[in-house]
């Protein structure tokens, strides 16, 4: 995709999130205390929220190199079974194979995608300029009101976003304590014209893992595990999909049966999540 066909790309993408099994971390501050100025920051001072993810891919060589090249993450340690990524030193991404590991269907529960939570909008816009000149397929790129995300996918089909959150203090809130969210059409040529014309160094230092976005057989049974089990608040609800997380964040995990109704339990060699 060339950069006028990518900057003339604007699409309605989906309303996303991540999940799989993911690293999750209670943090030591109250739901209302910001002990930081980046927008990230609030995501990661709730009570709980994602630490890492971990995915078990095909061609751990080609799948490395993708997140590498053109999600700017950098190798932190390899193992006899793979390697762990991040930013900054801080990991954020394991990636491990196994000789009978085969691609999960589509329609299988696991990951609908991984969100990376970028420190601010600008970072966000580096990265689209990024994409914009190595020619990144986009899947969408949407407006959800309390942030403004780009899809794509990796070489084994697993799910990503990349996103930056609105301030908080922009989110509207229902009284019920729900969050407003939306899927409205992202400007990408505003969002591109917005970075700075320099070379991209990688993510920047900040970037974190903001939610998780699960595909699953059954809402009803999601809400019963992860609201009554786990605890975790539902913020938000749409058809045939549920936003859960901590202190007021719009999601920190989300769960879909837009691809995968009905879905059973996952097959031991399936890749993904």
């Amino acid at each position: 995709m060339n950069r006028r066909n990518f900057l003339g790309l604007a699409t309605s993408g989906m309303f996303a999130a991540t999940a799989g099994a993911p690293s999750l971390s209670w943090a030591n501050s109250e739901p209302g205390e910001q002990s930081m100025t980046t927008e990230t920051s609030y995501a990661l001072t709730r009570p709980a929220h994602i630490d890492q993810s971990h995915l078990v891919v095909t061609d751990l060589g080609r799948v490395s190199g993708f997140y590498q090249s053109m999600l700017g993450l950098t190798v932190i340690e390899k193992t006899a079974s793979g390697e762990v990524l991040g930013v900054g030193g801080v990991p954020l991404l394991t990636l491990t194979t196994t000789r009978d590991a085969r691609i999960a269907p589509r329609n299988a529960a696991g990951l609908f995608h991984t969100a990376f939570l970028m420190p601010n909008r600008a970072e966000l816009a580096r990265w689209l300029r990024h994409a914009a000149h190595n020619n990144v397929v986009l899947d969408g790129a949407s407006d959800h009101l309390v942030s403004e995300a780009i899809y794509l996918s990796d070489p084994e089909g697993n799910g990503i976003e990349i996103y930056a959150d609105r301030p908080h203090e922009e989110w509207k809130f229902r009284q019920d304590g729900t969050v407003e969210m939306a899927t409205l059409r992202l400007d990408l040529q505003a969002l591109y014209n917005s970075a700075p014309d320099e070379r991209w160094g990688g993510m920047a230092d900040g970037t974190a893992i903001g939610h998780l976005h699960l595909q699953v057989g059954d809402i009803p049974q999601a809400d019963a595990f992860y609201r009554d089990v786990l605890g975790l608040t539902l913020m938000a609800s749409r058809p045939g999909a549920s936003f859960f997380a901590t202190g007021g964040y719009h999601h920190h995990l989300a769960a879909n049966i837009w691809n995968s109704r009905g879905a059973g339990a996952r097959a031991d060699n399936m890749t993904g999540l």
